[in-house]
């Protein structure tokens, strides 16, 4: 058993050996909290609660970081717009990130350190660059020397004679314009912390450097972000971090965007679609389903359809699930997942080919069913439960039916109503010898997505298999 994964700076899929045997480290750069989260945010955190929840499954003792930005320019923008105070817009900001993982099922990571809280850390690690000759103050603000770094670039495969930097807003002093901020002077009216070379607040890379060392040391297994993090943010923050002596990450790992009309979903074009809004409208274990099914590394180009076409393939397994629960009972998990989901998972986490893996066996269990062979059904429910586990979508797991709760039971009335009403009608027909109208009631149904069995008792519906 070797999982692999596609380690960005060596532009292939590597074999995973980890720092210490049996553990994982993994830093997730999370949330800058200057608006509240679109599906495109959520994306990247849920991805990597798939890593993180193979990498448990497989026995692998986790600590996964995920910090949250909450000091920067665009914050303090929409702090003067609204004429509101930053840490405001950050808190109300972060809390609705958290809602936006909770929602969608991501586990909560072991530690989520906020920028605001590392200073002291910051200040140490610029202190130590400005010693090594890697970093140097001007006027207030504290610069990366990107020449003094021969790697720098290594990451994005750029060449630094070919790259174009322009000098920052208030950004002054630089020895060259491609030299980046680390520490930005104060300006009247921002928020400012103390520092040996002045007022001033933190640049945006920085944070992340400072924290990773914090909490995962001088080397971890995994750092993990958006691909349009590979540059600057991931480049600069490998430059400070090995420019105070650290190994860094041992591995580079980038999930793709989600996509409208081809462009990055994003506030600023926009076209952004808000956890929140989507939440009334699909249910989350739906969303979790659409946003964690395609490979971490393919773009996801949103749609409406889309989205219904990732419901009715859940629904194809809900309905599986529900229909040998009311003939058996409870079912456990298989205590392992079978042999092709876990080759899928360890491949560069697989999922598309996981997922049908899933599918095939509910087919599996469908047709026991249909031939009344209990025993095979569990069985394949067992396997199905333990799969969808592993990605966090297993619909009898507590997390969802206490999370999607009161809305999804309410739904779930409103539906049995409608259509108990028409069993009425099609019932009435059937009493009348109209059995012609009788069918075609039922056949509408089954397009519907809707299976209708007979029973001594009466009519029962379930969602379909289809």
């Amino acid at each position: 058993m070797t999982i692999r994964l596609y380690d960005t700076s060596a532009r292939q899929v590597r074999d995973f050996t980890p720092l210490v045997p049996g553990c994982v480290s993994i830093y997730l750069c999370g949330a800058t909290v200057q608006a509240a989260p679109h599906i495109g945010h959520i994306r990247s955190g849920l991805n990597f609660d798939i890593m993180r929840r193979w990498f448990a499954y497989r026995g692998y003792d986790v600590t996964f970081i995920r910090n949250v930005t909450d000091i920067d320019d665009k914050i303090l923008t929409k702090s003067a717009e609204q004429k509101r105070p930053w840490w405001a817009i950050g808190y109300e900001n972060e809390r609705a990130f958290s809602a936006g993982y909770d929602t969608l099922g991501c586990l909560p990571p072991t530690y989520e350190p906020r920028a605001t809280g590392h200073v002291p850390e910051m200040i140490e690690m610029m202190r130590g660059l400005i010693e090594r000759g890697h970093a140097y103050a001007a006027e207030g603000n504290v610069y990366f020397d990107v020449r003094s770094f021969p790697g720098y670039l290594q990451l994005s495969n750029q060449e630094l004679d070919n790259l174009l930097q322009p000098s920052g807003e208030g950004e002054t002093g630089k020895r060259d314009p491609r030299d980046f901020a680390m520490w930005k002077a104060a300006k009247p009216g921002e928020p400012s912390w103390e520092t040996p070379w002045g007022r001033g607040r933190p640049g945006w890379h920085l944070e992340c450097s400072a924290m990773a060392h914090k909490y995962l040391g001088q080397e971890f297994d995994i750092h993990g972000g958006g691909i349009d993090l590979i540059f600057p943010h991931h480049e600069n923050e490998i430059a400070q971090a090995k420019g105070f002596g650290d190994d860094f990450a041992r591995y580079w790992v980038h999930n793709a965007w989600v996509t409208l009309a081809g462009e990055k979903m994003s506030k600023s074009l926009g076209n952004s679609v808000l956890v929140s809004e989507m939440a009334k409208r699909w249910r989350p274990i739906v969303l979790r389903y659409y946003l964690g099914s395609p490979h971490y590394r393919s773009m996801i180009e949103y749609s409406e359809d889309s989205l219904r076409e990732a419901e009715s393939a859940f629904a194809r397994i809900e309905g599986f699930v529900q229909r040998v629960v009311e003939k058996a009972g409870p079912v456990e998990p298989a205590a392992e997942v079978p042999l092709a989901f876990a080759e899928a998972m360890d491949d560069d986490l697989g999922v598309p080919q996981a997922i049908a893996r899933v599918h095939d066996t509910v087919r599996q269990g469908n047709s026991a069913l249909s031939a009344d062979d209990k025993e095979t059904a569990v069985a394949r429910l067992s396997e199905v439960r333990a799969m969808l586990g592993v990605l966090g979508l297993d619909p009898l797991d507590e997390q969802w039916a206490g999370g999607a709760g009161d809305r999804d039971e309410d739904l779930h009335g409103v539906v049995d109503s409608l259509v108990r009403l028409v069993l009425e009608q099609r019932q009435a027909a059937r009493a009348r010898k109209d059995y012609a109208t009788a069918d075609a009631i039922r056949d509408q149904l089954k397009q519907s997505g809707l299976e209708i069995t007979d029973t001594p008792n009466g009519s029962k519906w379930s969602l379909g298999s289809r």
